[in-house]
């Protein structure tokens, strides 16, 4: 196990953490094999050829509907909203089927004690994921951690353009935690984004959010050129290791 390690940090005005903003495939459950698979039968059925590099390339990190129409736009088919929205829902309907026969829910190792953390330290807890809210609220709920949520943004919530590794979806994800809890204030410096995509790392840093990079879906030194921070497995994570670095007098670290 090697921990969490650092790379350079430098964010003007960092104060305390406040919130921590989870990536969802990837980092709360372990789900991206079923979508790859459900993306695959979209394609055959649509007589497309799938390809692993391309899913790689254009899906991890990003929402079901860049992901397709990227797919879809690489080999030759014209995408109308009309066809994509039915793709999409098709693809949402065969995810469903697959969640309700999940017995134990592929949940990460760690995903309790990084809430538990966060509520013992206050911190507010939000979901930022490409995936569908559907899908999002499903496994929260039967995971029974919906009430610790306090925001979820979706794939739902912004534009395929907005996907990451846009900044969309962490800019709306800070504007809903200060609209739930007027007063809040908080800034994209006093968050941690938790991320194991290279599409969601960039998004959260073009948002301006510190990042922690799980090794989940990429080899850890490829996480590590990237985040903030880097860890091999959820379970690595203790808060207490990174507040120090969200003070004022250790803003900057250098490895």
């Amino acid at each position: 196990m090697r921990g969490v390690a650092p790379l350079n940090i430098s964010y003007a005005g960092v104060m305390a953490l406040r919130a921590v903003l989870l990536d969802f495939n990837g980092v709360v459950i372990n789900d991206e094999d079923l979508h790859q698979r459900l993306i695959q039968d979209l394609l055959l059925k649509e007589n497309l050829r799938p390809n692993l590099d391309a899913y790689n390339h254009y899906c991890l990190g990003r929402t079901d509907r860049a992901c397709l129409s990227a797919l879809l736009n690489r080999q030759g088919r014209v995408v109308s909203e009309e066809y994509l929205n039915r793709l999409l829902e098709r693809k949402a309907a065969s995810y469903q089927q697959h969640l309700a026969q999940m017995d134990p829910l592929p949940l990460y190792p760690g995903l309790e004690d990084v809430i538990y953390q966060c509520r013992a330290a206050e911190l507010k807890l939000a979901v930022v994921s490409g995936a569908r809210r559907s899908e999002i609220e499903a496994v929260l709920a039967l995971a029974s951690i919906d009430e610790y949520m306090a925001v979820i943004v979706s794939g739902d919530d912004v534009t395929e353009a907005g996907s990451k590794p846009a900044p969309d979806s962490y800019q709306l994800a800070i504007q809903q935690l200060n609209q739930t809890f007027p007063g809040l204030d908080l800034t994209p410096a006093e968050c941690l984004a938790i991320e194991d995509s290279f599409a969601g790392i960039a998004a959260a840093k073009a948002a301006g959010v510190p990042v922690l990079g799980v090794a989940h879906a990429y080899p850890y030194q490829m996480i590590h050129r990237r985040a903030d921070w880097a860890i091999d497995h959820l379970y690595e994570l203790t808060l207490d290791w990174l507040q120090p670095y969200y003070e004022p007098d250790t803003a900057a670290v250098s490895p």
